[in-house]
This record gives C-alpha cells, sequence and structure tokens, in this order.
C-alpha cells in the first residue's frame, strides 16, 4: 500500500473507535462530588475514571487541590475538569 493509503485507514480506525461522553445525572454528579470532598478532608488516595479526547483513562493518586471556582481537580500533576470525571473509587 502507499503511504497515503496507510495513513488514510490509521485516521479511519482512530475515527471509528472514539468513544462518547456518558452524561451523568445530578444524582451520580452529587456522588463524586461528595466522594471528592472525602478524600481530600481525610487524605485518602483516589482513582479517578475521566473522559478526554474520545477515550476514557484513569488517574491515581491523592487530591492535590479542588478548584471550585475553574472547576477543575488536581491530582497526580494533571488538572481535570470536574465534567470529565465519570467515576470515583476511594482506595
Amino acid at each position: 500500500m502507499m503511504p497515503k493509503h496507510v495513513e488514510m485507514l490509521q485516521e479511519l480506525w482512530k475515527e471509528q473507535n472514539h468513544k462518547e461522553k456518558p452524561i451523568l445525572d445530578k444524582q451520580r454528579q452529587e456522588e463524586i462530588n461528595n466522594k471528592l470532598l472525602m478524600a481530600v478532608v481525610n487524605d485518602l488516595t483516589v482513582e479517578l475514571k475521566y473522559f478526554d479526547n474520545h477515550d476514557f483513562y484513569k488517574a491515581k493518586g491523592k487530591i492535590t487541590s479542588i478548584n471550585k471556582q475553574s472547576k477543575y481537580i488536581s491530582i497526580a500533576g494533571q488538572r481535570l475538569p470536574f465534567e470529565c470525571i465519570m467515576d470515583v473509587w476511594i482506595k
């Protein structure tokens, strides 16, 4: 195959694997917020599942800060917007 064809096929495969971001209801958002606050207050390690660039990822560590005005949290050297967080597990 020609290099252009290979590139086009790879791009097509990427697009087919794109995932849609789920919409969380208010109750689920409150559960996530409560777990995050409990983890910060008690200095607990958490594992987060978040959505970014059409896929799901995980981050694990202690939450270093929560910025309510800018709506993001800092964990393991990453800044994650609240709306990207899909689930939280306290370890």
